[in-house]
């Protein structure tokens, strides 16, 4: 993860958002408390402990609120707004091979990986930007990350919203969906 701020203006094309260090990523975020109705009973109803953390350069959201405590909220609203910079947003230049944290998370071509794990966005965004510059060209976008294409697939279905939108951009590009 990148932890200088100078780094990322000079590279803001070539590092991912969702792979930014969680301080870096809020310096080009706002931040709001809210309200939510909802279970919680009073207190939830008088207390702003929802929260809504939008990164301003790509206009992406990640909110929380159905935990009592706003820090809970916060970490797992900023967990989500990771994982949706991952789905939405793409970089266009992938560098000569796989990063170093996807290379440690491959042990003989299987992907270990959990989707609740903090390293979890970064790495979806890896494979989304990779299989976005293949033209979700699964073969090729796997031998990049070597890794099977099975195991990618099974990798993607981890976050069904991103197995579906590599179904769609294959569709919108006249492939055939993967099951």
């Amino acid at each position: 993860m990148m932890t200088s701020s100078d780094a990322v203006n000079s590279l803001s094309e070539k590092i991912h958002p969702a792979c930014l260090d969680h301080e870096l990523l809020l310096k080009d975020c706002q931040i709001q408390n809210v309200r939510r109705s909802g279970p919680g009973g009073q207190h939830r109803n008088k207390v702003e402990t929802g929260v809504v953390i939008k990164h301003h350069p790509t206009k992406i959201l990640g909110e929380a609120s159905e935990k009592r405590q706003q820090g809970r909220n916060r970490s797992v609203a900023l967990f989500r707004l990771r994982i949706n910079l991952a789905l939405q947003h793409r970089i266009h230049e992938i560098p000569k091979s796989a990063s170093n944290l996807w290379q440690r998370r491959i042990y003989n071509g299987t992907i270990k990986a959990n989707s609740e794990h903090d390293d979890f966005p970064a790495l979806l965004a890896e494979a989304m930007d990779t299989l976005a510059y293949y033209q979700f060209d699964l073969k090729q976008a796997s031998e990049y990350l070597k890794c099977s294409a099975s195991q990618l697939i099974k990798f993607l279905k981890k976050e069904p919203r991103a197995f579906a939108l590599l179904n769609q951009k294959r569709n919108d590009l006249g492939l055939h969906a993967l099951k």
